[in-house]
């Protein structure tokens, strides 16, 4: 039988991810963030502090980073942003950025030439282990969900992330959530995996 619990969906704008030594070169020596609001998952918050991607074809203006800092700075934007900065970033798991296209990231202090970095986010849903156990799902699985209302959708490959510290949330992207009529605090549910192969295999 399907687990019938409601997923809470999370969209996730346009956003960048610093370490440190960047963050001082955008914003300057010492240079520590503002939280602005929480998201979420724990531990995790939008900042005060905006950048300024410019890639080949053109500029996004007033993205937000997200805290706290990290090993190595990552951007996520949309295939929409994609065209519009004209780069060509892979659909990837966060902080596997190995051969993904850089960026320059220009902030108030100065700009930072990003070599790698750039990724469209895969989605994916959090969970900790004992609401995991509870859908029968493992850690890096991917598994289908659906969507209801006035588009709905049924996306599949939609990665199992299991830790302590996470809350359940469902993470899309802006393009996916237009997709399927979407808004924040929205819910989907799992398709159970007989269903999910007969889709498939369809």
């Amino acid at each position: 039988m399907a687990n019938t619990r409601r997923i809470p969906v999370g969209i996730s704008a346009r956003h960048v991810h610093v370490s440190q030594e960047h963050l001082e070169l955008l914003f300057g020596p010492g240079y520590e963030l503002t939280p602005f609001k929480d998201l979420s998952q724990p531990g995790q918050y939008a900042a005060e502090e905006k950048v300024t991607l410019v890639g080949p074809k053109g500029i996004l203006q007033n993205v937000r980073i997200l805290g706290p800092s990290r090993k190595a700075t990552q951007v996520e934007i949309s295939r929409t942003d994609c065209f519009a900065l004209g780069v060509n970033a892979p659909v990837r798991e966060s902080g596997d950025i190995e051969g993904t296209p850089g960026i320059v990231i220009v902030g108030p202090y100065g700009p930072v030439k990003l070599e790698q970095g750039v990724i469209v986010a895969k989605r994916h849903i959090h969970f900790t282990p004992e609401i995991a156990e509870e859908f029968g799902v493992k850690d890096g699985e991917e598994i289908m969900v659906k969507t209801e209302g006035e588009r709905p959708l049924i996306f599949d490959s939609v990665v199992v992330r299991v830790r302590e510290d996470f809350d359940l949330d469902m993470h899309l992207d802006t393009d996916e959530a237009n997709a399927a009529g979407l808004r924040q605090g929205d819910t989907v549910t799992v398709v159970d995996r007989a269903t999910a192969e007969a889709i498939r295999k369809a």
